[in-house]
């Protein structure tokens, strides 16, 4: 459920901005790393442009102390020779820029927006996000697996100040059920076919993997850099896919693989430590109008059974959909993020969205068409519970404080652990005031 918003484009206008009008000063040298002036104030405007900041003044200052410990954690990373290498900043760069430009429209509707050229956008850019990476690999091994008990939870509650608690914004509780087009033998042996090709060539010399793959590949990520993916977890790779990944040798290139995205081949290009970095070229199946009319009539289907008292939504679900992360649970949607099944109005979009604005609770969809990173699919929702905007409270918000806490706790173990052996001085050329009720709300801000 995580998808681009005019937020990102509100948030790089603000920083442009604040960069043009902000007169800077070091606020803070942890180490070698620096603090500006520019670097509060852009998250400043970003948390503003989002509704997230009750108080400037509190907010700079948690602004700041985010910022000092990010600047611990890339300090305590240099002693710890924690690097990430140029391909994957490249990688995550462009995939970033590749977002923003399927968000705006064109290339030069981002370069008129942002008023500099595309290269000097990603430039600016290209730091930032390689201390963020650096900090990301630190933070996971400094924090490992922190865990919080519910009657910490409940304590973490009663220190807040009640008239300071945030304001949550509606949310909904959303089940689906979810049918995939079927996809014909004949077009899965002409996908096949098509690969079988790409491969003989590529191992006779005729072609390279990188020429195919810009040529032919279907994956917009990749497909532009030679099909090269950067380097990646198993965890981050659908299981198939994962298992040729990380078994292939040097110079290989492996048989033909089917995910849920489609059909692949991929080549071996590198690997260190528990990820491996490998190009891939990717061909999806086409889908006919007959098909897609299956599908819809197979949700006709389903929808009939639940009207006529033959199966609750939640049974439909678990026989027909074909969604393998949320038919086990009566076709409850989760955000990926934080677990929580509710979900922000905002964190929903597309036709979606559309379906969720014309139903009440306990009302169910017609069938629809959702396009997904894995292809079409043919969908019927249920509004399981509507919670309107509220002040935070334990009772409706738990595993908002619950992230929360865990959150706060991180932040200490961070700092600890990031100056283990006090080889990182802090200076802070501003003084510092908090409120405790303002430690940490990072959780109950979705």
């Amino acid at each position: 459920m995580r998808y681009l918003s005019l937020l990102v484009l509100l948030f790089l206008a603000s920083y442009a901005s604040a960069q043009k009008n902000v007169i800077d000063k070091i606020i803070a040298v942890v180490g070698e790393e620096i603090v500006l002036k520019s670097d509060i104030e852009n998250q400043f405007l970003h948390e503003q442009s989002q509704g997230l900041v009750n108080s400037s003044a509190d907010s700079r200052t948690r602004i700041l102390e985010n910022l000092l410990v990010q600047k611990l954690l890339v300090a305590q990373a240099k002693i710890d020779s924690i690097e990430v290498t140029d391909t994957e900043v490249e990688n995550a760069l462009n995939s970033q820029l590749e977002q923003y430009v399927q968000h705006i429209g064109s290339r030069e509707r981002l370069e008129t927006y942002f008023g500099k050229s595309y290269e000097d956008i990603k430039n600016e850019m290209r730091n930032p996000l390689r201390e963020q990476m650096i900090t990301q690999h630190m933070q996971s091994k400094i924090v490992g697996n922190v865990r919080v008990t519910p009657s910490e939870v409940r304590y973490f509650y009663r220190k807040f100040n009640k008239d300071s608690l945030p304001e949550v914004p509606d949310k909904y509780e959303i089940q689906q059920i979810v049918i995939k087009p079927r996809i014909s033998d004949t077009e899965k042996e002409r996908i096949r076919n098509r690969l079988r090709e790409f491969r003989e060539e590529i191992l006779a010399g005729k072609q390279t993997f990188n020429t195919l793959a810009v040529l032919y590949s279907e994956d917009p990520g990749s497909a532009a850099k030679g099909g090269e993916l950067g380097y990646q977890t198993k965890s981050a790779l659908a299981p198939a896919f994962a298992e040729a990944a990380f078994s292939l040798k040097p110079g290989r290139v492996s048989k033909i693989v089917e995910t849920e995205f489609g059909f692949h081949i991929l080549q071996y290009i590198d690997r260190q430590g528990d990820k491996v970095n490998v190009r891939h070229i990717l061909l999806r199946p086409r889908i006919s109008d007959e098909e897609r009319q299956e599908a819809i009539q197979h949700l006709d289907t389903v929808l009939t059974y639940i009207h006529n008292g033959e199966a609750t939504f939640e049974e439909a679900a678990a026989y027909f959909s074909m969604d393998k992360k949320t038919r086990n649970n009566g076709g409850l949607i989760f955000n990926e993020e934080d677990a929580d099944s509710k979900l922000p109005r905002e964190t929903i979009e597309g036709e979606m969205a559309r379906q969720v604005n014309k139903l009440k609770v306990g009302e169910i969809s017609s069938p629809f068409l959702d396009q997904t990173r894995t292809g079409e699919e043919y969908k019927v929702i249920k509004i399981k519970a509507y919670y309107p905007s509220h002040t935070a409270n334990l009772d409706d918000d738990w595993i908002s404080f619950e992230n929360g806490l865990k959150a706060r706790n991180n932040r200490k173990y961070l700092i600890n652990g990031s100056r283990k052996n006090k080889q990182t001085p802090i200076s802070i050329s501003t003084k510092i005031t908090r409120t405790p009720n303002s430690i940490m709300t990072d959780g109950l801000s979705n």
